[in-house]
């Protein structure tokens, strides 16, 4: 059975996903070792060995996410996270910057490392790479390549591999993403905020919605119309005479059809995205994919379809794994 990795961006979102059948939780402290750095999000160091606790008695494991990029000169904040991640319990970290792998490989040799998809390793020779230098013992692939490349990928690997099955989609390089730094002055890789909430202003003037992220005007809607979190990459801009979604569609990525696909290319683990959303939210997705994954284990048809009405502005695509997009 594949594994289903869930998120948790709070103590309650963590006990939610595993009551509702999820296999592991990926989680971060609160700072800026992990890429979900929100006011209101993320654990203390209390807080996590709790979460692990409650996960393990219930037989699921906990990811921890270290997966920024260390400032020059700053790196103990990196380091101690990891040693605070294993001291919990965690049952691996999962980290980005090869400087913190090195570390965690040399002081950390019992934790389990996996690579985070920040560090965008999309082909063997990368992934091998990894997990001669530092121990990688599993990737998360970036959400670029087709269910063949995957297949093909996990030919010539000795890792596990992860994939991404619902939630957002990065139009980026995995969060290496330039216009949101652009526009608030904060990057995503460093300081863990894409379009964060304290640069967005949402406006409602005569029925119509604006959404501005740092002073851009990046969506309208009128009423009834579904209005998207505004990130530039979701945006509406006008481009060769046409006003729309130049970049990418707001839209989730739902998987769930796929899976026999995804089983028969090799993919250890299935990812749902999500530390930003409620837990109600989290409970809802986590036991739609445990079903699935439980229906493919035992032979039946994986039903699909069921979360349209949790995707980003109610419409959902299969990304590159089909490479459907414009």
């Amino acid at each position: 059975m594949m594994e289903l990795v869930c998120p948790a961006g709070t103590p309650a979102a963590l006990r939610a996903a595993v009551d509702a059948g999820a296999h592991s939780v990926y989680c971060g402290f609160a700072d800026e070792t992990n890429a979900r750095n929100f006011p209101g999000l993320n654990f203390s160091r209390a807080e996590m060995a709790e979460g692990i606790a409650y996960a393990r008695a219930r037989g699921a494991k906990v990811l921890v996410a270290i997966n920024t990029f260390p400032r020059a000169g700053a790196a103990a904040a990196w380091h101690r996270a990891v040693a605070d991640a294993e001291a919990a319990g965690a049952h691996a970290v999962i980290l980005a910057d090869i400087g913190l792998l090195a570390h965690a490989a040399e002081r950390h040799p019992g934790l389990r490392r996996h690579l985070s998809v920040q560090a965008a390793a999309a082909n063997p020779d990368s992934i091998n790479l990894y997990a001669r230098a530092f121990g990688v013992r599993r990737v998360v692939l970036p959400r670029v390549l087709t269910i063949a490349e995957i297949a093909a990928i996990n030919g010539e690997i000795d890792v596990e591999t992860e994939v991404f099955v619902f939630g957002g989609l990065c139009v980026m390089a995995e969060g290496r993403c330039a216009l949101s730094s652009y526009a608030t002055g904060q990057s995503p890789n460093m300081n863990g905020v894409c379009s964060p909430a304290s640069h967005v202003v949402y406006d409602d003037a005569g029925g119509t919605l604006s959404a501005r992220l740092g002073g851009f005007t990046i969506h309208k809607a009128a009423a009834g119309e579904p209005a998207p979190y505004p990130t530039l990459c979701k945006g509406c801009f006008k481009a060769g005479g046409a006003t729309g979604h130049v970049f990418e569609d707001p839209a989730s990525l739902d998987a769930a059809a796929l899976l026999p696909q995804l089983a028969a290319a090799g993919v250890a683990a299935l990812k749902i995205e999500g530390r930003q959303r409620s837990r109600a939210y989290v409970a809802a997705v986590v036991r739609s994919f445990r079903s699935a994954v439980d229906a493919l284990a035992a032979g039946r048809p994986v039903p699909a379809g069921m979360l349209l009405g949790l995707a980003e502005g109610q419409a959902s695509t299969t990304g590159a794994y089909r490479k459907s997009w414009r």
